[in-house]
């Protein structure tokens, strides 16, 4: 089931993809279930938001591509490099990343993003898929230079709009198979199968949990295939999940 969070005549509310249009829920369906108004709106009168803002955190996994691990002349570690970002850095489709003055250079970095569903503590990895609500796609912005000259990755990866999250949420989504594509201005830069994560969404949710409590909303980004790389005012970032569809972002300076 795909679900939307949109805009529609002033209002933000939640809603199941049926084709061309969205059927209206009664409120969120990770704390309402899939209740419905009745109301039927046609997808092209919408403005399709983050379909999950984070009530507490968004945890990230660094280096869980060996490629990618490789092509910063690092390792991939043996157990899950996690950073959190705040959720003052989510942004939906289509809207703007905004390139901050403090650095010169800001990177895309493709991921399948996991929505947790329920609260979430020392979950063994074998039950750990039961607790996630659904999947959408997430890119994690980064200063890269900042990220270098701070030793610790908070300021790089958290300034405002360095999560862009969408474009709906897929609850039936396998996160063992698809395709993960990044494309700056319409060129392939990154592509990878999500086969290739070094650590599984499973065994990621399971380590993060025995350290916090993961709460329904919290966002997991699952980490980048190799490719990743610069982009500036005026350019234009696309990741693409197979069955998930197309996270778009044009960026600007601040």
């Amino acid at each position: 089931m795909k679900i939307a969070r949109f805009s529609h005549n002033s209002a933000i509310t939640y809603g199941i993809v049926d084709g061309p249009e969205l059927v209206v829920l009664a409120g969120d369906p990770m704390y309402v279930g899939y209740d419905t108004t009745g109301e039927r709106v046609p997808l092209g009168e919408v403005t399709l938001l983050a379909p999950a803002i984070p009530r507490s955190k968004i945890i990230a996994v660094g280096r869980n591509y060996r490629a990618h691990a490789e092509e910063f002349g690092n390792e991939a570690p043996e157990e899950p490099l996690l950073f959190l970002k705040p959720n003052t850095s989510v942004i939906g489709p289509d809207d703007a990343i905004v390139r901050p003055p403090q650095s010169q250079r800001t990177d895309f970095e493709g991921e399948l993003a996991a929505v947790i569903g329920k609260v979430t503590k020392n979950v063994p990895a074998d039950r750990a898929l039961d607790h996630v609500f659904g999947y959408t796609i997430g890119n994690d912005v980064t200063a890269r230079d900042l990220q270098r000259t701070d030793g610790q990755w908070s300021r790089a990866k958290g300034f405002d709009t360095f999560c862009p999250l969408g474009p709906i949420i897929e609850t039936e989504f396998d996160p063992t198979v698809g395709e993960l594509q990044v494309r700056l201005n319409g060129e392939t830069k990154q592509k990878a199968p999500l086969s290739d994560m070094v650590h599984p969404v499973a065994d990621i949710i399971a380590f993060a949990s025995a350290a916090f409590t993961l709460l329904p909303g919290d966002v997991i980004l699952t980490g980048t295939p190799a490719g990743v790389g610069p982009f500036v005012s005026g350019d234009v970032v696309e990741v693409e999940i197979s069955g998930l569809g197309i996270l778009r972002n044009p960026a600007r300076d601040a």
